[in-house]
């Protein structure tokens, strides 16, 4: 089974939603409305039902995380012997598409990384058709598509999607997995830092239409975006 749901971030774009797992495993989302069938869901199931984990190769020692300011963007702090990264992680704030971006940020020394990507369509029991097109780009088919994008090498495995990079320093490894209608054509890539710019702005414009500064102002901000969400 899935950790317990107190242990859950909620990451979304008003559409859909994401639960995203202190080990870094996004075990629940539904695309592409708050009311479709999951392609993750190990949140009632086990990995095999659907799930996108991300964590540090050889184990974690410390594991810290937030919201960045009055947003839903979630960072989650992995330290292990060889250094530091900080995963981030959003579903983009923009009208014409939809798209679940993870970011993985060298913070020190230099982290050996893993991705693995179960995308189970029908709530975990379809599983999808996975071919790579000629720029690179992962696509996964069943009742829709889904598109994956990213500078790590991907290689496929007991019908998932496996992914093993090094981080140093100051390194950034985007992936963007991007959702697309069966009728029209896959999402074009986008620039990852001008749309978590985007989204940044997008939810701390919202937030700052609270006006409340009493004592739990942090707790009304953040009930405050959870009704926009």
């Amino acid at each position: 089974m899935g950790g317990r749901i107190e242990d859950y971030a909620l990451i979304g774009d008003c559409r859909s939603a994401a639960l995203v797992g202190r080990d870094g495993s996004i075990d629940w989302l539904c695309w592409p409305r708050f009311d479709s069938q999951a392609c993750f869901a190990a949140l009632l199931g086990t990995p095999d039902h659907g799930r996108w984990l991300i964590e540090p190769a050889s184990g974690k020692i410390a594991t810290r995380r937030r919201y960045r300011g009055k947003t839903f963007i979630l960072e989650t702090d992995f330290a292990t012997g060889d250094g530091a990264v900080t995963l981030i992680d959003f579903m983009s704030m923009d009208g014409e598409r939809q798209d679940l971006i993870r970011v993985v940020v060298g913070r020190s020394g230099r982290v050996a990384m893993r991705s693995e990507l179960v995308i189970r369509f029908g709530y975990g029991h379809v599983i999808p058709w996975v071919n790579r097109l000629e720029d690179g780009t992962l696509r996964a088919i069943a009742d829709r598509p889904l598109a994956l994008r990213t500078t790590a090498p991907l290689r496929g495995e007991d019908f998932k999607t496996i992914s093993e990079f090094t981080v140093s320093d100051g390194e950034t490894v985007p992936f963007v997995l991007s959702y697309a209608a069966s009728h029209l054509p896959l999402p074009k890539p986008i620039d990852t830092d001008a749309t978590l710019a985007k989204t940044e702005a997008s939810w701390t414009e919202w937030a700052e239409r609270c006006r409340y500064e009493g004592p739990w102002a942090d707790a009304v901000v953040r009930s405050h975006l959870v009704l926009k969400r």
